[in-house]
C-alpha cells in the first residue's frame, strides 16, 4: 500500500512517514499543493494524506483538480480548524474524511484503515490470472487450489502486476508503486523480488505466468 502525504510541517510529515513505514506503509511527501498535485496525478496511491493549509496551493483547491481529473483515491484532510463549516467545504471538496489537529497516531492510523477498507470494496475484491487467485480483501493467494505465503512486499509486487495482467511495468514503475520515490534506480530490489515471486508463484507449475520482458520490465500473462 503506498501512500502521499501532503504536509507542510516538515517535521510533522517525516513522522506520519516514518510510523507508517513501521507498520508496512510506502509513503511519499511532499510539503506544498503545487508539489502534491504533480505527485497525486502522476502515480498510482492507494490513499492520499492531505493537509488543508498549504503553500503555492492550498489543501482544498488541490483536492477539487485531483477529483476533476477523475483521481477517486482516497483523500483523509488534516486540519487545525475543526468547525462544522470547514468540514462541510472539505467533504463537498471531495474529502472522504477529517482529522483534526492535534491527533493521535492510533486514530490516524484506525481512519487509514477504514478509509482503505471501503475502497477497496468499490474495486473487485477478486483477482483471476489464468489459475492464480488474489483475493485481495484478505490478502490470501492460491495457485490451482494451492495456499501461497507471500510477504508483505511479494504480495504489493504481485497484486500490482495482476490488476495490470497483459501490460509490461517497468522496474521503476513496480519500485515506485512497491517503495517511494526515494527508490534508488540503479538497485536491482526488484530483480531480486521477482525471483522470490517466481519461486511461489511459477516453480512447480507447467505454465508460467511472470514474464520478462528484456530492457523493459515485468508482466503478467493472461493470454487464452
Amino acid at each position: 500500500m503506498r501512500i502521499l502525504i501532503v504536509e507542510d510541517q516538515e517535521s510533522l510529515a517525516h513522522t506520519i512517514a516514518r510510523r507508517l513505514q513501521e507498520v508496512g506503509y510506502s509513503t511519499d511527501i511532499t510539503f506544498d499543493g503545487q508539489e502534491g498535485l504533480h505527485f497525486a496525478t502522476s502515480t498510482s496511491y492507494d490513499l492520499i494524506i492531505l493537509d488543508i493549509m498549504l503553500p503555492k496551493i492550498d489543501g482544498i483547491n488541490l483536492l477539487k483538480l485531483i477529483r476533476l481529473k477523475g483521481i477517486q483515491t482516497p483523500v483523509l484532510c488534516l486540519t487545525a480548524k475543526d468547525s462544522i463549516e470547514d468540514r462541510v467545504i472539505g467533504l463537498d471538496a471531495g474529502a472522504d474524511d477529517y482529522l483534526v489537529k492535534p491527533f493521535s497516531f492510533d486514530e490516524l492510523l484506525a481512519r487509514i484503515r477504514a478509509l482503505l477498507r471501503r475502497y477497496a470494496q468499490t474495486r473487485e475484491p477478486i483477482i483471476k490470472v489464468k489459475d492464480l487467485v488474489i483475493d485481495t480483501n484478505s490478502h490470501k493467494v492460491t495457485r490451482a487450489g494451492k495456499l501461497i505465503e507471500l510477504t508483505s512486499k511479494e504480495y504489493s509486487i504481485l497484486e500490482y502486476l495482476a490488476r495490470n495482467k497483459g501490460r509490461v511495468l517497468t522496474r521503476s514503475q513496480i519500485a515506485e508503486h512497491v517503495w517511494n520515490y526515494d527508490f534508488e534506480g540503479t538497485s536491482n530490489i526488484v530483480d531480486v523480488y521477482i525471483r522470490y515471486l517466481r519461486r511461489k508463484i511459477d516453480d512447480g507449475f507447467p505454465e508460467k505466468l511472470i514474464y520478462t520482458i528484456r530492457g523493459v520490465g515485468y508482466m503478467l500473462r493472461d493470454e487464452k
